[in-house]
């Protein structure tokens, strides 16, 4: 077979669907593999990032220690008690990154975490268990797009590492307090518009589309290549199918 013919046999040849088997556990990256010698370039953003981190501890523990004193309610007390307890890993996560890195840390909650949590010690049994959860689940659903883009752009080994061990500590918290099935998703925000409607979720820069005009996207391979290629593939297929034709 010529290389015209087994190109447009690759082109034609179906591909069988790939499919999860049922009841498979949904996998969970580790980090152990990733490096943490504090090394590359540190942004704004990763100190922001690293302090943000120390800041979600510093009331979130309080919050869950609460949560232990003052629900009345088993589910809210075992959410509370598991947050609490996985926060003070984060924690410690955190302060030794921050400590690597020379990043100082904050010691008390900022002003909007210190009111939330009045707001948990002024309420009672009754009105407790809604406030903590709606609060924390806020909170989670604030950082979490914004973990996700340290882990995505960041230069630095080690706020690398710690991004994703608290993207997976923030969805794990994000689920439990779901799990309460008392979420006010009404009163969560709601997604910005997409700045690109309709054209795809990824947008594409200059260096993309200079790429994609130039070469077809293929480095090394020009347009007019490609085109002789598929034009080749093409008559080959014809010939081949007037032969088949012809011997009936």
């Amino acid at each position: 077979m010529g290389i015209s013919a087994a190109f447009l046999t690759f082109l034609v040849a179906p591909v069988a669907p790939a499919h999860a088997a049922p009841g498979a556990p949904v996998p969970v990256p580790s980090s152990n593999g990733l490096p943490n010698k504090g090394v590359g370039a540190l942004s704004d953003a990763d100190k922001d990032f690293v302090i943000k981190v120390r800041l979600a501890g510093l009331w979130e523990i309080p919050a869950g220690n609460m949560a232990q004193e003052k629900s009345n309610d088993p589910r809210i007390v075992k959410i509370g008690k598991s947050i609490a307890e996985q926060h003070v890993t984060l924690d410690n996560l955190d302060r030794s990154t921050a400590k690597k890195l020379g990043i100082d840390l904050p010691a008390k909650p900022n002003s909007d975490q210190q009111f939330w949590l009045q707001e948990m010690r002024d309420a009672n049994a009754t009105t407790f268990d809604q406030i903590f959860i709606d609060r924390l689940r806020a909170a989670h659903g604030k950082i979490f797009p914004a973990i996700a883009t340290i882990r995505a752009t960041t230069r630095n080994d080690s706020v690398r590492k710690l991004a994703q061990e608290t993207n997976q500590f923030v969805m794990t918290h994000m689920t439990l307090l779901e799990s309460s099935n008392i979420v006010d998703y009404a009163q969560l925000p709601t997604a910005p518009a997409p700045a690109n409607a309709g054209k795809g979720p990824v947008p594409v820069d200059g260096q993309m589309l200079a790429a994609a005009s130039s070469n077809g996207g293929i480095p090394g391979v020009s347009t007019t290549v490609i085109l002789l290629v598929l034009a080749a593939a093409l008559v080959a297929g014809v010939i081949t199918s007037m032969r088949i034709f012809r011997s009936r």
